[in-house]
């Protein structure tokens, strides 16, 4: 009985590793017939590129469950975990686990999304006020500078001091979480470095900038014949500007 418990936070790390290597944005968009969102746009896995496919449910819903799937791990090894012995150490290890399995998941030979909303997810399930927390610090760069991919670094720099700041407060800091909390932001740092050199250039395009007009000639060219295809990469100014 020891040693399997002694095995069981191996276990539920390897579940979570395992769940968060399930790219929502595909399976959604294979289910809803649209096109797979690693062939246009940014190629990035992630809700804000499904959006081009001009299906908002698929997005909402790509959304919604690449952060579930980040939050799902941590809460039930939260509830459950410490009747059989998993701790902190654990949890952290738990939701670290599904945040890279968004960014390289094992099924999709290891090239996943940038892991904003799974991260989102996470924190979540670390605590609701830390992830309500991180939410607000981006909707309100996004809102003042029109850059989700500021937004996003912005969330992803300052998430670590939040929650040292807020020990003794809204929750208890636990070291293996902070830890946790600090190799998420490096991760998404990294995984924005092309953002941060565009923004650098003064080449990162806003939130609701249209794509340009051949864009738009093409897409209504498709739907005379009733198509309907997603757009090009070198046809919108957006294609690499995916917070998710």
């Amino acid at each position: 009985m020891e040693s399997m418990q002694s095995f069981l936070p191996l276990l539920a790390v390897l579940a979570g590793y395992l769940v968060g290597s399930l790219s929502f944005a595909v399976i959604v968009s294979h289910v809803m017939g649209l096109s797979d969102p690693r062939t246009f746009g940014s190629k990035n896995p992630g809700a804000t590129n499904v959006l081009r496919s001009g299906s908002k449910a698929a997005a909402i819903l790509t959304l919604l469950l690449d952060a579930a799937k980040g939050g799902l791990p941590v809460v039930l090894v939260k509830w459950f975990g410490p009747a059989y012995g998993l701790g902190d150490g654990t949890l952290a290890l738990v939701g670290l686990a599904a945040f890279l399995g968004h960014v390289f998941p094992v099924f999709f030979r290891f090239s996943g999304g940038k892991g904003v909303a799974t991260a989102l997810g996470v924190l979540l399930g670390f605590s609701g006020w830390l992830g309500l927390a991180t939410a607000l610090v981006w909707l309100l760069m996004a809102v003042v500078f029109r850059y989700s991919s500021l937004a996003s670094i912005t969330a992803a720099l300052l998430v670590p001091v939040v929650y040292v700041l807020g020990d003794g407060g809204l929750w208890v800091m636990s070291k293996s979480v902070a830890l946790s909390v600090a190799v998420m932001s490096l991760v998404l740092l990294y995984r924005h470095a092309e953002n941060i050199n565009r923004l650098v250039k003064g080449t990162e395009s806003k939130l609701g900038k249209k794509s340009s007009p051949v864009a738009h000639a093409h897409a209504h060219g498709h739907a005379k014949h009733g198509h309907r295809h997603p757009p090009h990469a070198d046809q919108n100014p957006q294609s690499k500007n995916d917070p998710a």
